[in-house]
């Protein structure tokens, strides 16, 4: 059985507001429609506030909006991030041509991408100490060759001077 809007407009509600995802349509000048309570907090901002403003101001690059409209076809996967909020957000973009908005899916990716982050860090530091390890082996080695070379002329001059006396 399908819910309809008309008959269970509480559902509907409810739904929209308990959505963890981050949800927003723009009309196709991009201004903000409407967004839930999900994205606020992503955004940290109050819905009134932003509520027919550009969507540049709070998104930045709208370039993938735009394809959505003018292909008409959805976008999903896109993982953005959104430096000034402190956030990566897969993102699934799609056209609803009857009503001329383009509506966004949002969800919070933001502890998994710092992991991977982390865990890159880590395997850079990694490198970098194998490396600092291996330069550090080298020039150990480098100066071992050196002493072995000094040492071993040291003795090619003695011998060299003994069997001189010996022959003499």
């Amino acid at each position: 059985m399908m819910l309809e809007t008309t008959e269970n407009p509480h559902l509907w509600r409810l739904l929209w507001e308990y959505d963890p995802n981050g949800l927003i349509a723009v009309d196709i000048d991009l201004k903000i429609k409407v967004v839930n309570p999900a994205f606020c907090k992503f955004f940290k901002v109050n819905e009134a506030d932003i509520i027919g403003t550009p969507a540049f101001d709070l998104l930045g690059n709208l370039d993938r909006f735009r394809k959505v409209w003018e292909k008409n076809e959805m976008m999903q996967g896109i993982e953005t991030e959104y430096a000034n909020h402190n956030l990566y957000l897969k993102e699934v973009i799609f056209p609803i041509r009857d009503e001329n908005i383009i509506a966004c899916i949002m969800t919070d990716i933001t502890p998994e991408t710092k992991r991977k982050k982390e865990i890159l860090d880590i395997k850079e530091e990694t490198v970098k100490k194998v490396n600092e390890v291996v330069d550090n082996q080298m020039k150990v080695a480098q100066e071992i060759a050196g002493l072995l070379g000094e040492t071993t002329a040291e003795t090619k001059i003695s011998l060299l001077k003994i069997l001189q006396m010996i022959n003499q």
